[in-house]
């Protein structure tokens, strides 16, 4: 590996600075939690024209949002419960996604369903079900039809074919999805927000008996600092009755938690479609190409532990591989191919039976003093649930919010739009002299960065050191360490080599590039002191 190179780009606004804004200013809306639903709401909330702050107590998208299955999908499994308008629905916004919002980064992929011997459903019936999945998005990604086993097979070596009859075909979308919270927080910021990372929210203020803002400390350096606002809306995940009991010591439970765990492989042959694999009649579990690996999961059990410390487990990656060797070849399997394991915490409401037939929606309450509480939610309708809660917002008594705010605004697409195809052309013809541009790293930058990848590569140029890889394995460079640490908030190892890059997917972030990544992170510190 080369030297650790050092960086003299721009850098945007310190933690201090931050600080200081939050704790002068009295804000229209205050979002707790930078995962999702926060993100969601800040970013329309700022365009509406409200003053916004948000601060999550951890990374934004540091646990959840960033442990979802990266698909931007209408939900083809919702059919087998007829529920025909929430997929429609689910289309509407991955379509807006992927062709107004961020084209540049999600991306379309298609999804294969074998029809094995003795299987749980027939080709009929799911040919007929993806046939109606295709409709409901008015067929924009193809028409969904039964296809032939070595087709399939041509498409996915890994794929199993002893007992394999055919296959189910549809279009659906992936997407990086720490990448894509990002720029959603970029986005906010753009409009107006101010935002602070690593910022827990440690109790609440109170006017009257109504909740008017927080007090929070910095984790990174132990500073304390309030912010007060008109409204205060709680978007924290699994931690969100904490948060409740914080405004009303009474407050009784909302929410249960399941427990989704993934597993990511080296893949041992190309893979050109996914797999979406029946396990049951109601179940499945999927195998996907994503970032030159495979994605498996997920699982869906309850979960009642601190949401701190949820794991993938053995008996997680035990359930996985099982499942997906289903329909993958043992060979492509083998444990000693795992590059990473993670979980996350889907978020229902609370009430009986399993989590499996649990409701997946968004449930927006109020408590005693006022604050708003979010839960549910999911990429794909993100914006739209952004929508659905700042619709809430205007009429909550007493907030007077509505006056404020301008109408809903126009769709606009997340910062650094532009094909990747046409970025990766422009990065390899115009890199200055010198600079260090491989056709990998062009295309991995295009994809995860868009127009932002122009930014990365002028440091490149004023510093050629940062066209150097993390590690010489992956296609990630210090170039985007420098801009995580400048442009994206990122404070800590684990934000850089698992949110902002990929090097932890890719089973990179070794000891030794862990150190070197701690090493910058200090010197920029040092330099740049906040």
């Amino acid at each position: 590996m080369a030297t650790i190179p050092t960086q003299g780009a721009h850098r945007a606004a310190g933690r201090a600075q931050s600080r200081a804004l939050l704790s002068s200013t009295t804000y229209d809306l205050l979002v707790i939690g930078g995962g999702i639903l926060g993100t969601a709401v800040a970013w329309t909330a700022a365009q509406s024209g409200l003053k916004v702050a948000m601060v999550d107590a951890g990374d934004f998208a540091g646990a959840t949002s960033s442990a979802s299955s990266k698909l931007v999908h209408g939900g083809l499994r919702y059919l087998q419960t007829g529920a025909v308008r929430l997929v429609a629905e689910n289309h509407k916004e991955r379509r807006a996604l992927a062709t107004d919002i961020a084209p540049h980064l999600v991306t379309p992929l298609t999804f294969f369903v074998p029809v094995y011997r003795g299987g749980p459903h027939s080709a009929p019936k799911l040919g007929a079900g993806v046939f109606l999945y295709s409709a409901l998005s008015a067929f924009r990604d193809g028409m969904g039809r039964v296809s032939t086993a070595a087709h399939a097979a041509q498409q996915v070596a890994a794929l199993r074919t002893e007992g394999l009859r055919s296959v189910a075909v549809y279009g659906d979308h992936q997407m990086n999805d720490s990448r894509v919270a990002v720029m959603t927080v970029r986005a906010a910021v753009d409009a107006g927000a101010v935002v602070l990372n690593h910022a827990e929210v440690t109790g609440l203020r109170f006017t009257g008996g109504r909740v008017t803002g927080a007090e929070a400390r910095d984790r990174l350096d132990g500073t304390e600092f309030g912010v007060d606002a008109r409204l205060v809306l709680n978007a924290t995940g699994p931690w969100v009755d904490h948060l409740r009991r914080l405004e009303d010591p009474g407050a009784a439970p909302s929410i249960r938690l399941s427990k989704g765990a993934h597993v990511v492989l080296r893949r041992r042959a190309p893979w050109r479609a996914a797999l979406t694999i029946p396990i049951d009649k109601y179940r499945v579990s999927f195998a996907i190409p994503w970032e030159d690996h495979v994605l498996l999961g997920t699982t869906d059990e309850e979960y009642t532990g601190d949401p701190a410390e949820v794991r993938a487990t053995d008996a997680d990656l035990d359930q996985i591989l099982g499942e997906a060797g289903h329909a993958v070849r043992d060979e492509h399997l083998d444990r000693s191919l795992i590059t990473y394991a993670f979980a996350g915490l889907r978020v229902l409401p609370g009430g009986p039976g399993g989590t499996a037939a649990a409701r997946r929606e968004t449930v927006v309450t109020e408590g005693s003093g006022g604050m708003l509480s979010v839960a549910g939610g999911k990429w794909t309708t993100y914006r739209h649930i952004g929508r659905t809660v700042l619709e809430k917002l205007k009429h909550v008594p007493g907030a007077g919010l509505s006056e404020e705010m301008a109408d809903f605004p126009r769709t606009v697409p997340l910062p650094g739009v532009g094909a990747p195809d046409a970025v990766a052309h422009r990065l390899l013809a115009d890199r200055e002299p010198g600079a260090r541009m491989e056709p990998l790293v062009a295309r991995h930058l295009a994809s995860h960065y868009g127009t932002f990848s122009f930014d990365i590569a002028r440091l490149i140029a004023d510093d050629p050191a940062l066209g150097a890889p993390v590690h010489a394995d992956g296609p990630d460079v210090w170039a985007q360490v420098a801009f995580a640490v400048d442009r994206e908030w990122a404070c800590t190892v684990d934000d850089v080599l698992r949110r902002r890059t990929t090097m932890t997917v890719r089973g990179l972030d070794t000891p030794e590039v862990r150190d070197r990544v701690e090493k910058f992170l200090a010197g920029r510190r040092r330099a740049h002191p906040s």
